[in-house]
Order: structure tokens, then C-alpha cells, then sequence
């Protein structure tokens, strides 16, 4: 099997929500630790994520820039949501996400990669999918609003991204997680070595 994650789950002896937001809330639980003291953990409850790496025909990956209020920064991001349905199927919330952000369609799905995003003290899972075979949807631009209204879109080659990632540029998780993932399929077994697209995810099951 080689190195692998593995699920466990340590005794909970009190819990409680003492906030409640809109997508998220914060959850403190009391946890048992392995020489029986109980000690508290406070961490933000997420219904988790999809991103999309959209590559099209000339090795450029599709980008946008969009204000994120907590780091005070203008960000460089590849298309991501929230998945806002209990069991929604990430790749339609994807495919729904890159038209809505980007209105671009994809022939070509595979799973990149999955990750906790900060397990420390987030619970949230993102599914980064790899995308390709783009064109322009059909139909009329998704309206946006609130942050996205002011979302620049970009196309810009893989390598440059690398450069910036490692150059300390750029910093959004998925983008980089993305970028770097794409960059080692794409030295070693290539794309078709993925997962399907709908692989099972035990961080967030669903149905097909």
C-alpha cells in the first residue's frame, strides 16, 4: 500500500457550535487524548470544495483574479465552489463552477488530487479536477455578484504559473496544489494515469 492517510477518529466527550454562519460554522469538541487527559478543539466546520485546472490546447491553464477579505489580498485562483448540496456530486459541481466563473465547458474530467486544506483547523476537503478539451460554453454569461463582480479572467501557461507559485506570487492553495500536481502527472505518467472523474471520496461521499 505504501505511505497512506488513514481515518481514525478519537473519542468526543462534549461538543458544542457557539457560532453558526451562512455556509460555515465553529465547532469546539472535547477530545480524548491517548493518555486520557481531555483537552479542546476548536475548528470551523466546512461542506467542502471543488476546483478546476482547465487546460486548454496550448498548455495554458484558465485563472481569475478575485478579492479574498480575510487575507486582504487580490488573489490569482483557479475555479472553485463551494459544494452547497449535502451529497452533491463534485463533478457536476465543478463542471458547474467552470461555467459559471469561466463559461467554459470541458470533454475531458479526471480527479488531480484531493486535500484537507488546513486539517489543523478546518475540516474542509477540496477535489481538484483536472480539466481539458475546453471551449466556450453556450448560452449567456452566468451573472455574477458581491466579490466576483470584479473578477478578472486570465489564460496563462503552466510554466509561468510554477514560476510564480515558487517565486512566492502567488498563493491560493488550490492554484498552487493544482499547478505543481499537473506539472508532476505531466513528467511522469501522464493524464491519463488519473483517477476518473468519478472516483469515490471519502472525505465527502456521494452519488454518482
Amino acid at each position: 500500500m505504501g505511505i497512506q492517510d488513514t481515518p481514525e477518529e478519537w473519542q468526543v466527550t462534549a461538543t458544542v457550535t457557539p457560532f453558526t454562519g451562512a455556509k460555515t460554522s465553529v465547532r469546539t469538541d472535547d477530545v480524548v487524548m491517548p493518555d486520557g487527559s481531555v483537552h479542546s478543539r476548536d475548528y470551523q466546520v466546512h461542506p467542502g470544495s471543488v476546483a478546476v485546472l482547465a487546460l486548454d490546447g496550448d498548455d495554458r491553464v484558465v485563472v481569475l483574479r478575485q478579492y479574498r477579505h480575510p487575507v486582504r489580498h487580490k488573489l490569482w485562483e483557479i475555479p472553485a465552489g463551494l459544494l452547497d448540496v449535502p451529497g452533491e456530486n463534485p463533478l457536476h459541481a465543478a463542471q458547474r463552477e467552470l461555467y459559471e466563473e469561466a463559461h467554459v465547458k470541458a470533454e475531458d474530467w479526471r480527479v488531480l488530487t484531493d486535500v484537507y486544506t488546513s486539517p489543523g483547523g478546518c475540516d474542509e476537503a477540496v477535489r481538484i479536477f483536472l480539466a481539458r478539451d475546453l471551449s466556450e460554453a453556450e448560452g449567456e454569461r452566468f451573472e455574477v455578484a458581491e466579490e466576483e463582480a470584479d473578477m478578472e479572467l486570465a489564460r496563462v501557461p503552466l510554466p509561468e504559473l510554477v514560476r510564480g507559485v515558487l517565486a512566492g506570487d502567488l498563493h491560493n492553495n488550490c492554484l498552487v496544489v493544482g499547478v505543481l500536481s499537473l506539472t508532476a502527472v505531466l513528467a511522469g505518467d501522464g493524464p491519463d494515469s488519473l483517477r476518473p472523474a468519478e472516483a469515490p471520496w471519502p472525505a465527502r461521499p456521494f452519488e454518482a
